[in-house]
């Protein structure tokens, strides 16, 4: 069994070592090492002003991190009553999936965001066949455009 609760920086060892794990059971999905810079900029984000819009979950089990969820409000004028969020990644390990690890950590980001007055969850999704299926498994959902990314550097 696993619990879902919100991501602390006390859980950053434990984060860490999850994205480690998810690069050995997937080395052709994900590239770039969590090494100790990316640790740091983790454990800096919980006292940096520009996250408190953040929403970020963790699914343990047996004290080890098996799955993870990060959105983050949209606070935009043009939507003034910061009626959205973007639902930026969700992860479980390839060896945890299919044992609603996914479902409980969008139903634990949905509910954050019910108490945040948040109505519209928005996402851009992976193009690939086991994540096109969960997305379309999730109930009161529907599928629009897949996203548009844009370089600005």
């Amino acid at each position: 069994m696993f619990i879902v609760k919100e991501f602390e920086k006390a859980d950053v060892g434990r984060v860490i070592a999850f994205e480690r794990e998810l690069r050995e059971q997937e080395p052709d999905t994900y590239y770039w090492d969590p090494d100790e810079t990316y640790r740091k900029l983790l454990e800096q984000s919980f006292e940096d002003e520009r996250f408190r819009t953040a929403l970020s979950f963790i699914a343990v089990k047996e004290d080890k991190v098996i799955g993870r969820i990060d959105a983050s409000l949209i606070s935009s004028r043009s939507d003034a009553s910061c009626f959205s969020a973007y639902m930026d990644w969700i992860c479980v390990l390839k060896s945890e999936r299919h044992h609603k690890v996914a479902q409980a950590l969008l139903n634990a980001l949905r509910e954050k965001c019910r108490e945040q007055g948040v109505g519209m969850l928005i996402a851009l999704m992976a193009n690939n066949k086991e994540s096109q299926s969960f997305y379309k498994s999730v109930q009161n959902a529907s599928m629009h455009d897949t996203g548009i990314w844009i370089d600005i550097s």
